[in-house]
């Protein structure tokens, strides 16, 4: 089967083609990076163009906007990003009768629940990142039967730029760690997810998934957890609530997933406090 990878040059993209190239034919896009063919998706006619030349079988929508803050800046654009060209390579996918994978994220609901979402409670965004995604979510599934949307949260991978080396980076460099005690999520390791999503296109059952390791925990939680695995476990970090980190974006407060749809499927992915020793491991020097 030949797969299409959308955001082959990202993180969880890299790991996508990685799983993926020992059983299917990979093709991989990105506006930039080292991927096939380099495509802006927001362009339709160019959309229209990579499905006609790469034929695929299936199609992995993992290219985002994942910049909360720059969404908040730009709400257009990220709707344009996250929205737009997801509903160009919905509407292509459906007249071809091809199955289609959309990344999206916890930020689609408001953090109001006060328990987690299951796949089955009502999303409402409350920022433009969140909005975007909800967007992207809503032209998949109004016009293509065969997808599979899958929403993660707090992903973490390789590479650098995450939550897990900030923290690190900071504590190694003395500076004061503040960090909130009011979002609560569930730490996700790429590499579990993209081996989740691997399986779930085998098993061809479309629909709505929660796939996150399992878990959920605050910031703060997180950050000391990171510290106390890698060493570090004498700094001290500042409780703080979110509406003192300023910033761009203000993210909902609880917005933990349940993995409902994927486990009744035998689609589990380990908890998060494993998935970050592996990470940390796989991290430190040979």
């Amino acid at each position: 089967m030949r797969a299409l990878i959308t955001g082959g040059a990202g993180r969880l993209g890299r790991q996508l083609e990685r799983l993926l190239n020992a059983n299917h034919d990979v093709i991989t896009t990105d506006i930039a990076g080292d991927v096939n063919v380099k495509v802006d998706l927001t362009d339709y006619d160019a959309c229209r163009r990579l499905i006609q030349d790469s034929r695929p079988a299936i199609v992995l929508h993992a290219a985002a906007w994942t910049d909360v803050d720059g969404c908040a800046r730009d709400p257009q654009q990220a709707l344009t990003v996250n929205g737009l060209a997801t509903a160009h390579l919905a509407a292509l996918t459906a007249s071809r009768g091809l199955p289609m994978l959309y990344i999206s994220s916890n930020e689609v609901f408001d953090g109001a629940l006060g328990r987690p979402y299951s796949e089955y409670d009502r999303p409402n965004p409350i920022n433009p990142y969140g909005y975007s995604k909800r967007y992207g979510e809503r032209a998949l599934a109004q016009v293509n039967p065969r997808h599979y949307i899958v929403r993660t949260a707090w992903l973490f991978a390789h590479g650098g730029g995450n939550f897990i080396q900030a923290i690190l980076a900071a504590a190694g460099a003395g500076k004061t760690l503040r960090v909130v005690t009011n979002e609560v999520a569930n730490p996700t390791y790429a590499t579990d997810l993209a081996a989740a999503l691997a399986d779930l296109i085998e098993s061809e059952r479309f629909g709505s998934y929660h796939l996150v390791n399992e878990g959920a925990v605050s910031r703060w939680q997180f950050a000391r957890a990171i510290l106390d695995c890698a060493g570090y476990a004498e700094t001290p970090i500042e409780r703080i609530s979110r509406h003192e980190w300023r910033r761009p974006s203000l993210p909902p407060e609880q917005t933990a997933l349940a993995n409902v749809a994927g486990a009744s499927i035998g689609l589990r992915l380990r908890p998060w406090q494993e998935a970050l020793r592996a990470f940390l491991d796989a991290e430190a020097p040979s």
